[in-house]
């Protein structure tokens, strides 16, 4: 991912709290001393290696257009259903052509007076867009919430980028994944924002745990009309590579296995919006690794993740498509993708 190219809620930021499977099953044996408790050990042992197996699962989604919406829509807003049944996984996504006339995509802001939060349906209501999904991280604890990265609106910084993030007594200075929209089409850049100016990032710092780096190289200005920070990224030049550690996502829950949505950019210019449900029977969630293989399956050349969990919702001409974390209504989000078909 380069500067200039098309290129925390934390609602899902939580501590981790789950071991890993081998270590997981490692403490379990050594404290098991009776043979009721070796059997519990061992059925635990196998679950938790059947899930570290699921979890390593490559998704192979089976995508075909849903017809009946696409009818009402313009040809250059196009929407897909998927399913792997292995997994198992259920998703759907959007795909937004660039330069036709009658589409146009921006970033939504809750003009929500009490709380500054409504549900993906309110935003698609209240603006007439054809297509709504949820955006960025936001705090669940404030009240009028407050957005949690990046948002600009209109071209007016609505909240800046988070400029650093603390992991034990350690700070590490940010360059998070965001989505532009700009005149002429898309882009997906590490940004900053410092005293009012945007920034796009030719690499993130390279941290890993423990060991902060620094912002290297010299950014471009980002010249963008609405922008939505969230991440991390997920693709860059039509390849996974998700940047969990070098935008400070370790330690938290962000990277685990939950329903999602992201945001990705084919490489003519093309605008994807993808949704997938999860904590469900008929469709489990996936963890980043796994979303970004999504991302590249339908052609998405850079992505970024957006917020997730019981805030992933895609509307489609009045209409809720999937159904997050198995209810019939998303909770309420502060910021959305909106596309507008004129």
């Amino acid at each position: 991912m380069q500067a200039c190219k098309r290129m925390p809620v934390f609602s899902l930021l939580r501590m981790r709290i789950a071991a890993s499977a081998p270590t997981g099953v490692t403490v379990a044996l050594t404290l098991a001393t009776s043979a009721p408790t070796i059997v519990a050990v061992a059925l635990t042992a196998v679950a938790l290696a059947g899930a570290a197996t699921a979890q390593a699962q490559t998704p192979e989604v089976q995508w075909q257009p849903m017809e009946s919406l696409n009818a009402e829509l313009p040809a250059a807003v196009q929407v897909f259903s998927g399913a792997d049944t292995d997994i198992p996984l259920r998703a759907w996504y959007v795909s937004v052509r660039p330069g036709a006339d009658s589409v146009r995509t921006e970033i939504l802001l809750s003009d929500d007076e009490e709380d500054r939060r409504e549900r993906v349906s309110a935003f698609a209501a209240n603006t007439g867009a054809c297509v709504v999904v949820n955006g960025g991280f936001f705090s669940m604890e404030r009240t009028p919430a407050m957005h949690a990265g990046l948002l600009v609106v209109d071209g007016e910084i609505e909240a800046p980028a988070t400029r650093s993030v603390v992991r034990g007594d350690i700070r590490y200075e940010t360059a998070r994944a965001a989505l532009g929209v700009m005149p002429d089409g898309f882009d997906i850049a590490w940004a900053t924002s410092r005293d009012g100016r945007l920034q796009a990032w030719p690499e993130p710092p390279p941290h890993v745990p423990g060991s902060p780096g620094n912002l290297e190289g010299e950014p471009a200005p980002w010249p963008v009309e609405d922008a939505l920070g969230a991440g991390p990224a997920l693709v860059s030049n039509g390849q996974v590579r998700v940047t969990t550690n070098e935008e400070v996502f370790f330690g938290s829950a962000i990277p685990d296995t939950h329903p999602r949505t992201a945001a990705g950019i084919r490489d003519d210019g093309t605008l994807l919006l993808l949704v997938v449900d999860g904590r469900q029977p008929v469709s489990r969630g996936v963890d980043l690794e796994q979303l970004a293989a999504i991302m590249v399956d339908i052609g998405a050349d850079e992505a970024l993740n957006l917020d997730g969990g019981g805030s992933s919702a895609l509307f489609v001409n009045g209409g809720l498509v999937n159904r997050p974390s198995g209810i019939t209504a998303g909770r309420e989000v502060m910021s959305a993708i909106g596309v507008f078909c004129d």
